[in-house]
C-alpha cells in the first residue's frame, strides 16, 4: 500500500511540476543572413574565404548556412561527412549530383584541417563515386543529404551555386 502512495505522489509530482524548457531559460539570439550576404557569394570564392557564411548554435546542435559555387570543368571531389547533413536548394545553375554508392580513392580529412573544423565536420574525400544515384539538379530543386551519405557533382552545366545548410548535431564546426 505504502509502495502504490509514494508512486502515485511521484506520478502527480512530475504532472504538477512542468519541466524546465528553453523557454523559461535565456532564449538563444535568431541569426539573419541578408540576401545581400548570400548573393555576394554566388561565383566562384575568393581567396582564404570559407562557404559558410554563418555557424549558430541552434539549442544543443550547430547550423551552418552557406553558399558554394562549381563550375563545368573544376576537379569535383567527392565528400562524406560523418556526422554533418546538407541541404542543398540550387539558386542558379545546374548539374549532376550522385549521393550513395561507394569513393573512389577515399582520402580521411586531417583532424585540424579547415574543412573539418570550420567548414563540414570529419570525413572522407575521394575522386569519384562508384554506383550511386544520379539527381539531376536544376534552380530551385532542394535536396537533403544525410551524415555519412557519399555525394559528388559528377557533372556540371556551366555553373552552379546552392546555399547549403548544415546541421551539425555533435557541434564539430566552430561557431561563426
Amino acid at each position: 500500500m505504502r509502495t502504490a502512495s509514494l508512486v502515485a505522489f511521484l506520478s502527480a509530482a512530475f504532472v504538477i511540476t512542468p519541466a524546465p524548457t528553453r523557454a523559461q531559460s535565456k532564449a538563444l539570439p535568431a541569426a539573419t543572413i541578408s540576401a545581400a550576404e548570400i548573393q555576394a557569394l554566388t561565383g566562384p570564392r575568393k581567396p582564404n574565404t570559407l562557404p559558410n557564411i554563418r555557424v549558430v548554435d541552434a539549442g544543443g546542435h550547430h547550423v551552418g548556412v552557406g553558399v558554394l559555387y562549381r563550375a563545368e570543368g573544376q576537379t569535383q571531389n567527392t565528400a562524406v561527412h560523418f556526422k554533418v547533413s546538407e541541404v542543398y536548394h540550387v539558386m542558379n545553375g545546374s548539374g549532376t549530383l550522385v549521393t550513395g554508392g561507394t569513393v573512389v580513392n577515399p582520402k580521411t580529412r586531417a583532424v585540424d584541417s579547415v574543412e573539418v573544423t570550420r567548414e563540414d565536420g570529419p570525413g572522407v574525400t575521394g575522386t569519384a563515386i562508384q554506383g550511386g544515384v544520379n539527381h539531376e539538379l536544376k534552380e530551385g530543386d532542394v535536396i537533403v543529404i544525410p551524415a555519412g551519405t557519399p555525394h559528388w557533382f559528377s557533372k556540371i552545366n556551366g555553373s552552379i551555386s546552392y546555399l547549403v545548410i548544415r546541421i551539425d548535431p555533435s557541434q564539430l564546426i566552430a561557431l561563426q
